[in-house]
């Protein structure tokens, strides 16, 4: 609250009066509501346009006189000298001078609230930076910044690059230090689109950057980017510092914002958002990026350039550990370099670019361990980036670029030396919208692994992780198993792939399997393997990577190694559903591996322990069995499907039947997500697959034997409608769900609609209709769930 000014003033309100005198200084009538205080009349002011409208109209004695008193530290004294110093056509270099004053004031403070002194500095009662707000400083000095872009004179007022940076570097401790300067910033659009045009200074480049990502944070409505003046010309004008930088503020504008509630990231609630068919303002900015002439391979090249290391890196982590608390973000970090850059051009007359910056004395005294992890934090944001675009609309043309362009093999280079150069220490798993505050290497292996994950998912450009060894590796897989190639193969450009001894996928393999066992990076190294894997089943994807040893690895993960991570726990669940699917020597060595009773009850104990995780692996294992049992004329197949404890588990129609009726459960309309819809879907496949053999009415009578065993007959099986008739409704306007549905089944997208169809007949007296299996009396199917 600003109640302290209301505390300090109050007993001179005579003196007020007196000091103003008993007219309006603009309209000359009486003064009227003399027991008003001095917050008010300025609150009126600003309101109305009458009387006081900001701190600096105050009587100068009257601030001297309540100054000290009110710790105000002389802040609104010198602010009505910025204010009288800075009128149109004045000399810009006094109202530098008085602004400097007061920056050493206020930076002390903001410096306290980025260290570990920040609480001291939330618990003081009369903050320097809140003065200068209440005073007025943070509208004037916008003012002051936007003056040449307002007048109409031909010769602009020039104001200096110093000026500009401390105006910002005020505006900017405000925001940090003083509650609602941040928001009341972000409100000004014409005031957002101006910082802009301060980045094609590079002196002034880093204080408006870190300005600018602040104010994007707060604001509530995302900004165009096709709005700002000049973009091409603007971010072609960038140094590769800049544009990492850049990268930040660009993610802002380019990510669909957190919608925040569990209840707002149902489907129910996606569908509702989704029927506007208009692409959203973060769709648009990602089209006006790709736009921008050279940006993509700008970033690909920052993304994968080397960084020159020297001796001296052997206590890296624990140096990161020691520093990387207080550092805000990469724009700190820069201003360290940037002072080498001065430093360099003061001694010399060359450009300051990084082989002048190797000669500078501070950059020799800079820690090596903070050049690497400066290199790091810029390729976190590049990836970010590249991340997000590779998940939009432009897919297939951001695809097309980051192939051309390299990025795979550059990445590959990289691997040992900078993205897994060492062991990192173990950290809290973070779920993929979440903001991340991991030091600055966990969050490049984390951004690595989603690029990698994103890149692979169902896109025929995934071979590219591999190099030419291992994709001939591939061809003869196939050769021998008298199967064709797959055609994304054949059609891979062998210019393109990792170049070395080892492709990307296959170093990601071996730090997979020295990760320790209560790593959450685990997590990630499974998505991005399981990318790979996922789309149409390919047998010599699979043998590649069971030749590797994945299986073993991923088996003795869920039973042996003790992990109580459920994530980690359901990313293993959906690697291995995708490892073993149709593929009988993956079930082999399966029942090599689980050997014994007690390991396969403790596989199954955690399959059940939670359905929606491992509810993939539960409809691989349905799907390979129902594969199996039609290839009797395989010895071979005969024989595993005869030894493999897993397979004779699943043949049990009563353990079918128990998954079924659990998985339907578990679900209803109202908390479906994108995370659990799985579950839906693997009760339609246990149905259709008992479809195929007339068996559905079987297993429709034993879900309502089941209802009436349990004392609640009708729930389940209106429960199953009602999914089913979301079903129709969000698979069927959305060609990629049924491909995905598609490639992942093996089943036509033709007969999964067929099969709902039947399930959701009216027909009482068909036998394939869910109708004809609830009584009358409980009977709930044509409710609008939408409204419930």
């Amino acid at each position: 609250t600003r109640s302290f000014l209301f505390r300090a003033v109050q007993e001179e309100e005579a003196v007020m009066a007196t000091s103003l005198g008993s007219e309006s200084p603009r309209t000359g009538g009486t003064r009227r509501g003399r027991n008003g205080n001095i917050l008010t009349r300025i609150r009126q002011g600003q309101i109305t346009g009458r009387g006081l409208s900001r701190g600096t109209q105050i009587p100068e004695a009257l601030l001297h006189e309540r100054d000290k008193r009110a710790r105000w530290h002389g802040i609104p004294i010198l602010l009505q000298k910025l204010y009288e110093s800075s009128h149109p056509n004045s000399d810009l270099s006094q109202t530098h001078g008085v602004l400097k004053e007061m920056s050493s004031l206020l930076s002390m403070e903001a410096m306290t609230f980025v260290t570990e002194d920040r609480k001291t500095a939330q618990e003081s009662t009369f903050p320097n930076t809140y003065t200068f707000d209440l005073f007025g400083g943070v509208d004037l000095l916008v003012e002051i910044l936007m003056r040449p872009t307002l007048t109409t004179q031909k010769k602009k007022p020039k104001m200096s690059d110093d000026l500009v940076k401390d105006c910002l570097s005020v505006l900017y401790n405000c925001c940090i230090c003083t509650e609602g300067v941040t928001k009341s910033l972000a409100a000004r659009n014409d005031f957002v689109l101006f910082l802009f045009t301060l980045m094609t200074n590079k002196k002034t480049f880093l204080q408006t950057a870190t300005l600018i990502e602040d104010i994007l944070g707060v604001k509530k409505e995302m900004i165009q980017l096709e709005d700002i003046p000049n973009l091409p010309s603007l971010v072609q004008s960038f140094d590769q510092q800049q544009l990492a930088n850049f990268c930040r503020i660009l993610s802002v504008t380019i990510s669909e914002p957190d919608i925040g509630n569990d209840d707002k990231h149902t489907l129910l609630a996606k569908n509702a958002q989704q029927k506007n068919s208009n692409p959203s303002r973060a769709e648009v900015n990602q089209v006006t990026l790709l736009n921008i002439p050279g940006f993509i391979e700008r970033l690909c090249k920052l993304a994968t350039r080397k960084v020159s290391e020297a001796t001296g890196t052997s206590n890296f982590l624990q140096e990161l550990e020691d520093w990387y608390t207080w550092l805000d973000n990469a724009l700190v970090l820069d201003a360290l370099m940037q002072m080498a850059s001065e430093e360099a051009e003061h001694s010399s007359t060359e450009s300051s670019d990084e082989s002048t910056l190797a000669t500078s004395p501070l950059r020799h005294r800079l820690p090596q361990s903070m050049k690497i992890v400066h290199e790091i934090m810029y390729k976190v944001e590049v990836l970010y980036v590249l991340c997000v675009l590779l998940m939009g609309r432009q897919r297939n043309q951001v695809h097309k670029m980051l192939a051309e362009f390299r990025l795979i093999p550059g990445l590959n280079n990289l691997f040992d030396k900078l993205i897994w150069r060492k062991h990192t220490s173990n950290h809290v798993l973070h779920g993929q919208n979440q903001n991340c505050d991991c030091s600055p290497e966990i969050s490049f292996k984390i951004q690595f692994l989603r690029l990698l994950q994103s890149f692979s998912d169902h896109h025929e450009n995934k071979y590219l992780l591999l190099n030419s060894q291992e994709l001939n590796e591939l061809s003869a897989i196939s050769l021998k198993a008298n199967i064709p190639e797959v055609e994304a193969l054949v059609n891979t450009d062998r210019s393109l792939v990792c170049d070395g001894k080892k492709g990307l996928l296959t170093r990601l393999l071996t730090v997979m399997k020295r990760e320790p066992a209560d790593s959450s990076f685990r997590f990630w190294q499974a998505r991005a393997v399981e990318s790979f894997l996922r789309g149409a089943t390919s047998y010599a994807d699979q043998m590649f990577l069971l030749k590797r040893g994945l299986l073993e690895h991923i088996l003795f993960c869920i039973i042996d190694s003790g992990c109580k991570s459920r994530d980690v726990l359901q990313s293993y669940f959906d690697l291995l559903g995708e490892l073993m699917k149709f593929n009988i020597d993956a079930f082999k060595r399966f029942n090599k591996y689980v050997n014994t009773e007690e390991k396969f009850q403790i596989f199954l104990t955690q399959i059940n322990s939670s359905l929606v995780d491992s509810n993939m692996l539960v409809r691989c294992i349905v799907l390979s069995l129902d594969r199996f049992e039609n290839q009797t004329e395989d010895v071979k197949v005969v024989e595993v499907l005869s030894e493999c404890c897993l397979l004779s588990y699943m043949s049990r129609v009563e353990n079918r039947l128990s998954f079924l009726f659990r998985l339907i459960n578990i679900i209803n309309v109202q908390t479906l997500t994108q995370e659990n819809v799985s579950c839906l879907n693997t009760s339609l496949v246990i149905l259709m697959l008992a479809r195929r053999k007339g068996k559905l009415p079987f297993y429709l009578n034993a879900l309502r034997e089941k209802e009436y065993a349990e004392k609640y007959p009708g729930c389940l099986l209106n429960n199953f409608h009602n999914l089913l008739r979301f079903w129709q409704q969000h698979y069927l306007n959305k060609d990629k769900d049924s491909t995905c549905l598609e490639n992942s089944s093996c089943i036509s997208f033709s007969y999964w609609k067929e099969t709902v169809s039947v399930l959701l007949s009216p027909d009482r007296t068909s036998l394939c209709a869910i109708a004809s299996y609830i009584d009358e009396a409980y009977m709930d199917i044509d409710r609008d769930f939408i409204e419930d």
